[in-house]
């Protein structure tokens, strides 16, 4: 239990590796944060554990100053309110999403697009974010939960289950389609869930290179599961990648049809494999007018969009807790491929 005025909080320090340092964050005793005109203090129940936190670790998209508190996917009670809204006040249980804040008044925040602003700020990576008891957010980016979910359940919504709304989105998806998801974690899940409720008809076809992974999907209703490099039984409408590195890039391609589209959905990719993409072949892999999309961050709308529709299906994730005290071995588990839907730290 923290002393009054103080809060327990894990902190990064540096640029590490999780399979060499497997405890790359540090609990501290700090301050409790303060909230200014337009913050809201949040007292902070669950909050999801992403990859992204792993790039963060490990220097792919470090913070910009150090120490920082980590965690993007929070759910916590409004403890304090210093801003405008009329649905927020004392008490009330809000999430908070990888967007932190955008400027509001650059031409990609007037039309929508908030999430490619230069001034994008990210939550717990430019920001402190939820890996602690309390944290503070702009008013402007938090986000009523829904009484059907629990805490935990509610975590992931905020960055795998939106992030992969907006994955989705960027298929230019309709009913009917062949639809492959390549890695099978927090976000594939949810991504084949949402397909399911969205498009009836659609058939979707996971890559794995997990026998667990690929167990776990057909147990949530793949029509078909397969390693990274297999070919399915018929080219692909649009692939959806969420994998860190780069060999399901190169395979996903060779599965698409013509004219088909594959979404990259990773805030960053790692180097380990990268070598693998000169061997692109641009006649089996790249012609007959393929597209390859990245996906950059969400905008408030999807978050917004994304809880509607999973509280109208219902929409349970899969989820595995830890106790706040394990962050560690939640990082460390996720790093090495544990993976069964998604990680959730439980705070308070």
């Amino acid at each position: 239990m923290s002393y009054d005025g103080f809060m327990k909080a894990w902190i990064l320090e540096k640029n590490t590796s999780v399979i060499e340092t497997p405890s790359p964050l540090r609990m501290v005793s700090i301050p409790r944060p303060q909230p200014n005109p337009g913050e809201v203090l949040l007292r902070v129940t669950t909050c999801g554990v992403c990859h992204t936190e792993l790039d963060e670790i490990e220097g792919r998209t470090p913070p910009p100053l150090y120490p920082m508190i980590p965690g993007h996917q929070v759910v916590g009670i409004v403890e304090t309110h210093c801003g405008k809204r009329t649905d927020i006040s004392k008490g009330v249980r809000v999430g908070v999403a990888w967007i932190y804040s955008a400027c509001g008044h650059c031409e990609n925040c007037l039309c929508g697009l908030e999430n490619l602003c230069t001034a994008f700020l990210a939550t717990g990576r430019d920001k402190n974010g939820g890996y602690a008891e309390y944290m503070v957010a702009d008013e402007q980016f938090i986000y009523p939960i829904p009484d059907i979910f629990s805490d935990a359940q509610a975590a992931p919504l905020l960055c795998a289950g939106a992030i992969g709304y907006r994955s989705l989105s960027l298929c230019l998806p309709h009913d009917g389609q062949h639809i492959g998801l390549t890695g099978f974690g927090a976000s594939g899940h949810l991504v084949l869930k949402l397909l399911q409720y969205q498009f009836p008809k659609t058939r979707v076809y996971v890559f794995a290179r997990s026998e667990k992974e690929r167990q776990f999907a057909s147990e949530l209703g793949a029509h078909w599961t397969g390693d990274t490099p297999d070919r399915p039984p018929r080219l692909l409408d649009a692939i959806i990648d969420t994998t860190p590195v780069w060999k399901p890039v190169f395979h996903a391609l060779f599965a698409l049809r013509p004219g088909g589209r594959l979404v990259i959905n990773a805030i960053r990719k790692e180097n380990v494999d990268i070598g693998i993409m000169t061997e692109l072949d641009y006649p089996s892999q790249l012609w007959m007018e393929k597209e390859i999309k990245s996906v950059a961050n969400v905008t408030r709308k999807d978050v917004v969009e994304f809880i509607r529709i999973a509280e109208e299906m219902p929409f349970i994730p899969e989820i595995e807790t830890y106790p706040f005290s394990q962050a560690n071995q939640a990082l460390y588990d996720l790093r090495t491929r544990n993976i069964k839907g998604a990680k959730v730290l439980t705070i308070s």
